[in-house]
């Protein structure tokens, strides 16, 4: 095994074991302290559960890469982005904070990467889709300050069934992480190691959080994960401008396929709700998991479904990758809206039919879909 490998695995196994023996700590003062999560109308468990997991997955990852990683090219930049999105995390999860106070701390999350980080962190071409190339210095801030939110956002809002953000956040991160490894060379190599630092972290919290999960992420762990997962987007597009590298021409429109779940499931949300004369940002039951839970899904099925949508995503977009940004990115939303109408489509009619089937009985191992309706 080369020295690289062994500090890998040995970054993955510190990672893992944090987190491992960490959550149980953090459910056991959770529950002497009455730090808990109760159940609403846009919930999905039934019973009170503590919400802080992500600090077992902070202190995983954070203590693996500051032992293990060379914290150059934006790595110091990206743990202090880290911090910052902690402690908001942190109050949300115990005290519950304003939208207004989350987006603050987002804020100063992205200026820390983007205006201290050496080199700076942030989109610098959009590599020839609709024709345009390297952005001007304004533009290419204001851009990457608009990924990094709307990514990190959308890891936040796909938080909503056990075990679902933590392994759509490994998938996600073990795609970058092996293009990392094999060709980021002394500018980009050090991320695999922010790759294997948050996939062991999540890990070792995924042995609690699976249904029915014992502890949740909370706004710690999915404000974290979702930054995480931006500067890795960031940085992968920008590794696509380095010469021979493969994805090189398409590396924007790879990095879309990559994320396709959290970015359609966002998307999707957002459009129906500016349709219905609603605030994007007011919150509801209509997420991508919450209509599969409506075909009679339960959660884990419902969680290796939308796995195996992202995994498809991502072979699908690497194999076609020669098609280019434009024309992959077009394919990739007519995708999303076909998928969007049919899931719509199909969940209503199995709620219609849901009276017959009560009618019925239902004694075929098939969860009620009530309890997962739309609240209107």
């Amino acid at each position: 095994m080369s020295a690289l490998g062994l500090s890998l695995n040995l970054a993955f196994i510190w990672s893992f074991l944090v987190a491992l023996f960490a959550v149980p700590s953090i459910i056991y003062v959770a529950h002497q302290k009455n730090m808990l999560d109760a159940p609403n109308g846009r919930t999905v468990h039934t019973s009170l559960t503590p919400r802080l997991g992500g600090v077992a997955i902070f202190a995983g990852f954070m203590s693996a890469l500051t032992i293990f990683a060379d914290l150059h090219n934006g790595l110091q930049q990206l743990l202090g982005g880290c911090i910052a999105l902690f402690f908001v995390g942190v109050k949300d999860d115990l005290v519950t904070i304003s939208p207004t106070k989350k987006f603050a701390g987002q804020l100063v999350a992205t200026g820390i990467v983007m205006i201290m980080g050496q080199p700076a962190i942030r989109i610098t071409s959009f590599q020839g889709i609709l024709g345009i190339y390297e952005l001007p210095l304004g533009v290419s801030y204001a851009f990457t300050f608009f990924v990094i939110v709307g990514i990190t956002n959308a890891i936040n809002l796909i938080d909503g069934l056990d075990g679902l953000a933590g392994t759509l956040v490994i998938i996600i991160v073990s795609a970058f992480g092996y293009y990392f490894y094999k060709y980021g060379g002394q500018s980009y190599g050090n991320y695999v190691y922010v790759s294997v630092c948050v996939v062991g972290g999540l890990l070792g919290f995924l042995r609690y959080n699976f249904h029915r999960a014992s502890i949740f992420m909370g706004d710690t762990g999915s404000l974290v994960c979702g930054f995480i997962v931006s500067v890795l987007t960031i940085q992968f597009v920008e590794m696509g401008h380095i010469v021979s590298r493969p994805l090189a021409s398409s590396a924007p429109a790879v990095a879309a396929g990559i994320l396709f779940v959290p970015l359609f499931d966002t998307s999707r949300v957002f459009l129906l709700r500016m349709l219905a004369g609603r605030s994007p940002f007011s919150p509801d039951k209509n997420h991508i998991h919450h209509r599969i839970l409506a075909m009679g899904f339960r959660q884990i099925s419902t969680v290796l479904l939308l796995g195996g949508l992202n995994l498809f995503a991502i072979f699908f977009i690497i194999n076609f990758a020669a098609l280019g940004n434009t024309l992959l990115l077009g394919v990739m939303l007519a995708f999303g809206l076909v998928l969007s109408v049919c899931i719509g489509r199909f969940s209503e009619h199995i709620v219609a039919q849901e009276p017959a089937r009560n009618w019925l009985g239902k004694g075929f191992g098939q969860a009620s879909s009530k309890k997962y309706l739309v609240q209107k």
